[in-house]
């Protein structure tokens, strides 16, 4: 059993920067494909980016490639989505999830391939 807390979300306005950070307990994360989930209200949740176990391979989805950077630190059980030039349509809960090395890196995005999901944390960037 994996524990995901997520913290670091806020207020923000337009063109600023955000760093979440989504910390791990019960197991080791370096065992799990890490990722970021986001949802709007009236919305389906959306990948944000993903992570292999020992962070050798990145993925991101279209509407934040070149703003987000996801980054993990094994050793302290940790990963980070670090958001820059932050725009109002990027306003969602951001949740944190972790997935078995099982999973295709080809299913990444897909948020049924997760096992374990954090409570999420409120990201809202004023225009």
């Amino acid at each position: 059993q994996v524990m995901l807390v997520e913290s670091g979300g806020g207020l923000v306005q337009a063109g600023g920067s955000l760093r979440l950070s989504c910390a791990a307990s019960g197991r080791t994360l370096r065992s799990y494909v890490m990722g970021w989930f986001r949802q709007a209200p009236g919305k389906e949740r959306e990948f944000v980016s993903a992570i292999s176990e020992l962070g050798a391979r990145t993925d991101y989805g279209d509407s934040v490639m070149g703003r987000f950077t996801i980054s993990r630190d094994n050793a302290k059980n940790m990963v980070y989505l670090q958001m820059n030039s932050l725009k109002p349509e990027d306003t969602a809960v951001y949740y944190c999830a972790a997935a078995t090395p099982r999973v295709n890196a080809d299913d990444w995005r897909k948020a049924s391939q997760y096992d374990y999901w954090g409570q999420g944390t409120q990201v809202t960037v004023s225009s």
